[in-house]
């Protein structure tokens, strides 16, 4: 597969994440939708540790970091698919932009880091204000789209707490491993969830019960699949042929790309102030990136040839100077709504853009 579209591989995937998400509650709810997806990815993250014969440290301190991780796993993804119900799809994409600034902050106080630049409280700055837009548009009657941004922002601050706390364990497991042994943990309780507080929708013809509809079947398919194991793949394959700098625009493209994608092909109305709170956290993770970027781009010709010799193993520095950009995770692999919040973000806080900067350079 060629750069390039590994490239527009990535965004489009991470763009319609949240569209998926927000269809994979379709009739069953949101509860079957993500406890679906999170069933499905375990399966495939165990299938591909026994097919590439990976590790699955089960030692004391793997454990405390896997129980960590479902901080992220299970409980911020649960915010984000209960408040995907109740605001547009490309909504999500832009309040959890706000992931890598809530992470600074938590990191500057907790681990005591001194990454705070004036840049960077810049960004935040302008990150809170849209926040308030966002929010200032929802007190009107009857409008949950309050319950929707306080869902999805709950997330955010959880996802935060699970990376800074990942960074204080720093433990040394591979990504795909923490990935499968914070699963498997989590699963167990979404099924507990599930289990206590799901209210099956009974239908003619539905698999056990469940109004699953063929686009909600098809989107948690595609979450726990193309969501995950492809993007990931994708993810650093890019990495591996593409500077660090022009990677880091990838959070900067989706969640635009995601309101678009919501606008045409699920009907979602943005308002006037949405967008206006929008461009302000767009605004602020450009001037929180900004230090990042500009180290990478004095350093671009030097990091490329780097990176274009460089074994997969070595891409964690690239990550690391990209540690805002990554939120993941995904389920699972790249970023939180994308499937894996805790591998790349273990790594993401592993340094400061200055140090990041010098290991690449």
């Amino acid at each position: 597969m060629s750069v390039p579209a590994a490239f527009v591989a990535v965004i489009i995937i991470w763009s319609t994440t949240p569209l998926a998400i927000k269809w994979s509650g379709d009739g069953a709810g949101f509860l079957f939708g993500v406890t679906s997806r999170m069933t499905l990815g375990a399966v495939v993250c165990l299938a591909i540790i026994w097919l590439f014969r990976l590790p699955l440290p089960m030692h004391r301190r793997a454990r405390k970091t896997y129980m960590v991780g479902t901080l992220a796993v299970y409980a911020a993804m649960l915010s984000v698919y209960w408040g995907a119900q109740y605001i547009p799809s490309g909504l999500v994409s832009v309040v959890f932009g706000l992931t890598p600034i809530v992470t600074s902050v938590l990191a500057s106080y907790v681990l005591k880091e001194q990454s705070m630049t004036a840049a960077k409280v810049a960004g935040m700055f302008l990150g809170v204000i849209g926040l308030l837009l966002i929010f200032a548009s929802s007190f009107t009657p009857n409008d949950d789209t309050l319950y929707g941004v306080a869902g999805v922002f709950m997330a955010v601050l959880l996802h935060s707490c699970s990376t800074v706390w990942m960074k204080r364990l720093d433990t040394d497991i591979p990504a795909m491993s923490l990935t499968t042994g914070t699963l498997l943990l989590s699963v167990p309780l979404y099924l507990l969830t599930y289990a206590i507080f799901a209210d099956g929708v009974a239908d003619a013809g539905d698999i056990g019960g469940l109004a699953l509809t063929p686009r909600a079947g098809a989107s948690i398919v595609y979450l726990g699949v193309v969501g995950s194991v492809v993007g990931y793949s994708l993810f650093f394959y890019i990495i591996k042929h593409v500077s660090a700098a022009k990677v880091g625009m990838l959070p900067l493209l989706t969640p635009l790309l995601a309101l678009f994608i919501g606008r045409y092909a699920n009907n979602e109305v943005i308002s006037v102030q949405v967008w206006m709170g929008t461009l302000m956290i767009m605004s602020g993770m450009l001037l929180h990136l900004l230090p990042v970027l500009l180290a990478v781009l004095r350093k671009d010709r030097k990091s490329q040839a780097k990176l274009e010799g460089s074994a997969p193993e070595d891409m964690l520095s690239a990550e690391m100077l990209i540690e805002e950009t990554i939120m993941d995770g995904g389920i699972l692999e790249q970023s939180l709504l994308d499937g894996d919040p805790v591998g790349p973000a273990k790594a993401a806080l592993a340094t400061g853009p200055a140090e990041s900067a010098r290991q690449i350079g």
